[in-house]
């Protein structure tokens, strides 16, 4: 889900990385310090980087501005498909096992209409699955067991699968906030040229991307300048954004690996779960 936290830390990225096009290790546009960083500055602190021309830009939420704007509540929507990093070749009568044995993935094999099935374990490979499915295989028949492979003498159809859980994610609510990002200048050429810039790259921005892949809408709703109101060293530029975000909730959906499939004497075909 997105937190207003997310929200602070994504607007904090954005805003490092037009100030350091180059990245932190190579000089800001500004040609001096400029610490990027949520919350409000201590004095102290931003006295001591004013006095030796340093740039402090804080994002900090705005008190009492948050409004729900809940519109409609969507049911679950599946999120991008997960594709299994277990990985299973048939050949005849062998199943070869390869790849990553990972957390929510079953691995199976079809034997002449009978499953057998085996959900991914901590400390899981390829050859321990492989090992399980034939330890139970060999309670209804022969298996012979070779590292990743299993080979079921006599049988007339073999299928290996593997699948992977996968994810859905609902919207339970959405809200705006808005968010004051402040610039700390020592000097009125630093703020406007830190100001500028900042707001020219945000007005480019419709939207920004949360941690939870859900997009969050961004506008600026106003700016302030404090020209040596509360130091004098101190020249200050406030950009007022808001910020439409969604909280989310996700849920894991288990995959059916095999299904049975029979045709009824009225015609029509039912479905049952293998394993």
């Amino acid at each position: 889900m997105a937190d207003l936290s997310d929200v602070e830390t994504v607007i904090a990225a954005l805003v490092e990385t037009i100030l350091y096009p180059q990245g932190t290790a190579a000089p800001s546009i500004l040609g001096t310090l400029t610490r990027v960083y949520r919350g409000w500055p201590n004095p102290a602190a931003l006295n001591t980087d004013l006095a030796a021309g340093n740039v402090n830009i804080t994002i900090f939420p705005d008190a009492q501005s948050r409004r729900d704007t809940t519109r409609f509540i969507d049911p679950p929507a599946p999120a991008a498909p997960i594709t299994p990093t277990l990985t299973v070749a048939v050949s005849s009568q062998t199943a070869a096992f390869g790849g990553t044995a990972s957390l929510g993935q079953l691995a199976g094999l079809l034997i002449d209409n009978a499953a057998f099935v085996h959900r991914t374990q901590p400390g899981d490979t390829p050859e321990g699955v492989a090992a399980t499915l034939a330890a139970y295989i060999r309670t209804t028949r022969i298996a012979q067991l070779s590292g990743a492979s299993i080979t079921i003498p006599g049988a007339g159809s073999v299928i290996g699968r593997v699948v992977a859980d996968q994810s859905a994610q609902a919207e339970t609510r959405r809200q705006t906030q808005t968010i004051r990002l402040s610039c700390w200048c020592p000097t009125p050429t630093t703020r406007d040229t830190a100001a500028a810039a900042i707001d020219q790259a945000l007005s480019l921005t419709n939207y920004l991307t949360m941690p939870d892949g859900t997009a969050a809408r961004l506008r600026e709703v106003g700016t302030l300048v404090f020209d040596q109101s509360q130091n004098a060293n101190l020249y200050r530029r406030d950009l007022l954004l808001e910020v439409e975000y969604a909280t989310t909730a996700s849920e894991t959906l288990p995959a059916l690996i095999f299904g049975l499939s029979q045709l009824l004497p009225n015609g029509t075909a039912t479905q049952t779960l293998l394993g």
